[in-house]
C-alpha cells in the first residue's frame, strides 16, 4: 500500500506583478517542493479575493507599498498561515523578527519560529553585514558616528524608476546635441544621483536598530545609470577612538562572524597602503547571485579605514533574501532555489 502523497508548502505573493515580487515569483517558479498559488490577474485589486489567497498559504510574501502591507496582514485569520513582509511597513517593529540570518548567532532560529518576519531593504543589508559584528563585538563603541555613502542600480526604485532611466538612457544624456540645446534637460538626466538629501530616510531606522549604534547613521544614498547591484561604503576615521582598532583586527571580527555563512564571503584583506592605482570595485559583480561580499581597507598610520559591502540589490537586498527568508520560515533548506 503506497503511502498518501504530501502537499507541498502553498506560497502566495501579494504584489506577484511588481519588481520585487516577479523576482521572487521567478525564483520560485522551477521549484517542486513548493506550491506557489496566484491569484487571477483580473482580481489582484480586490482585497476579498487577496485576502482568501493570504489566508490559504502557509506563507503570504508581500511585495507591497507599507500601507497596503499593513492591511494585508490584518486580514490574517487563522494562526498557521506565516507572514514575510518585503516593504518597511514591520523592519522594527518590536512583534517582527529582522529577516537578516546572518545577523546574529540566534537569528535563524527566531526566523524559523516565528510568523512574522520582515525583510530588510537592500541598503541595510550592505551596512548592517560591514558593521553590526563590529558593534555588537565592541570593536567599534555605541557611539561612534557612522556615515554611509552607497549607490545602488536603479532597478531599486521600482517600475517607475526603471520606466524613467530606461527612457533617457534612450534619448537622454548620450544626446549630445539635446544637451547642447537644454543643459538642464541633460543635468536632470544625470548617470549618477544622490538622493535623501533632506536625511531621515526610512531605512535608517531599521541600521540604527540593528547595528547597535546610539546615533542613526547619517546615510547618503545615490542612483547610478546600471540596472542591478549595489556597492556599499563605511568610512571609519579610527582616529576619533581612544584604543582605535587595527584593519587586522576589523577583518579579522567579520570573519569569524561570518564563519561557515554561505551567503556572506568576507574578501581577502587589503591595506590601502597597497594598492595601485586602477584596482576599482564594480558596483555589479555580485549581481544575480544572494552574496553580499565584504571588504576591509586601512591604513594603520592614518588610522583611518572603510568597509564596502558589494551585493545584488535584487538578490541579497530584496527577492534573493526573501527566498532564504522563505526556506527557514519553511523548514527547507536554506540554499534551495538560490
Amino acid at each position: 500500500m503506497s503511502s498518501p502523497k504530501v502537499s507541498s508548502p502553498k506560497v502566495f505573493i501579494d504584489g506577484e506583478a511588481g519588481t520585487t515580487g516577479l523576482q521572487i515569483y521567478q525564483r520560485l517558479a522551477k521549484r517542486t517542493d513548493l506550491d506557489v498559488i496566484s491569484i487571477d490577474p483580473a482580481k489582484r485589486k480586490d482585497a476579498e479575493e487577496r485576502a482568501k489567497m493570504i489566508n490559504a498559504a502557509d506563507v503570504a510574501i508581500l511585495c507591497l507599498p507599507d500601507e497596503a502591507a499593513r492591511e494585508a496582514v490584518s486580514w490574517v485569520n487563522n494562526d498557521t498561515t506565516k507572514v514575510l513582509d518585503a516593504s518597511t511597513a514591520h523592519r522594527t517593529a518590536k512583534d517582527w523578527v529582522y529577516g537578516f540570518p546572518e545577523l546574529a548567532p540566534d537569528q535563524r532560529q527566531k526566523i524559523a519560529e516565528t510568523r512574522r518576519v520582515s525583510n530588510p531593504g537592500c541598503y541595510p543589508t550592505g551596512f548592517l553585514a560591514a558593521i553590526a559584528p563590529l558593534t555588537h563585538a565592541g570593536v567599534l563603541p555605541a557611539n561612534f558616528p557612522a556615515t554611509v555613502n552607497a549607490i545602488s542600480g536603479y532597478s531599486g526604485g521600482g517600475k517607475k524608476m526603471i520606466a524613467q532611466y530606461e527612457s533617457f538612457r534612450n534619448e537622454g544624456f548620450q544626446n549630445k546635441d539635446i544637451q547642447a540645446q537644454n543643459p538642464k534637460s541633460a543635468e536632470s538626466k544625470e548617470p549618477y544621483s544622490p538622493y535623501g538629501l533632506k536625511f531621515g530616510h526610512k531605512h535608517v531606522k531599521e541600521m540604527q536598530l540593528y547595528s547597535g549604534l546610539q546615533h542613526a547613521p547619517l546615510f547618503v544614498p545615490a542612483v547610478g545609470d546600471f540596472v542591478q547591484g549595489m556597492v556599499v561604503q563605511v568610512p571609519l576615521p579610527l582616529w576619533t577612538l581612544e584604543k582605535p582598532p587595527t584593519g587586522a583586527q576589523l577583518h579579522s571580527t567579520l570573519q569569524q562572524h561570518y564563519t561557515n555563512e554561505p551567503f556572506v564571503q568576507v574578501m581577502p584583506y587589503q591595506d590601502a597602503s597597497t594598492l595601485r592605482d586602477g584596482n576599482f570595485l564594480a558596483a555589479k559583480t555580485a549581481v544575480n547571485t544572494n552574496e553580499v561580499q565584504l571588504f576591509v581597507f586601512a591604513n594603520d598610520d592614518t588610522q583611518e579605514a572603510l568597509l564596502v559591502a558589494r551585493l545584488d540589490n535584487l538578490g541579497k537586498g530584496a527577492s534573493g533574501a526573501a527566498v532564504q527568508n522563505l526556506n527557514i520560515m519553511l523548514g527547507l533548506p536554506e540554499k534551495a532555489g538560490l
